[in-house]
């Protein structure tokens, strides 16, 4: 399949909606949607979508971590694991 066939323009979306929707969830590639020649939007598959949502939401929770271990405010996974233990008394 051509990377061109996931370009087409607002107008065929109007006259072929059924038969790009198809193709999009077939394929799974995004659609790229022109107006007058040039790219407008994006079409995505909503399970497509939700990965990239999902991926997202996880990269802004990492983003504390990684500042962390920019500024070196880090421990072993031992010591973590002796500190969590003691906090919930958990013996072991």
């Amino acid at each position: 399949m051509s990377p061109l066939e996931d370009i087409r323009s607002v107008t065929d979306l109007k006259r072929h909606t059924r038969e790009i929707l198809d193709h999009l969830h077939a394929t799974g590639r995004p659609v790229i949607l022109t107006v007058n020649g040039r790219a407008d939007s994006i079409l995505l598959d909503i399970k497509i979508y939700e990965k990239y949502l999902e991926a997202a939401n996880l990269a802004r929770l990492l983003i504390p971590a990684e500042k962390d271990v920019e500024n070196g405010q880090t421990r072993s996974a031992s010591e973590f694991i002796r500190e969590f233990k003691r906090e919930k008394q958990i013996s072991g």
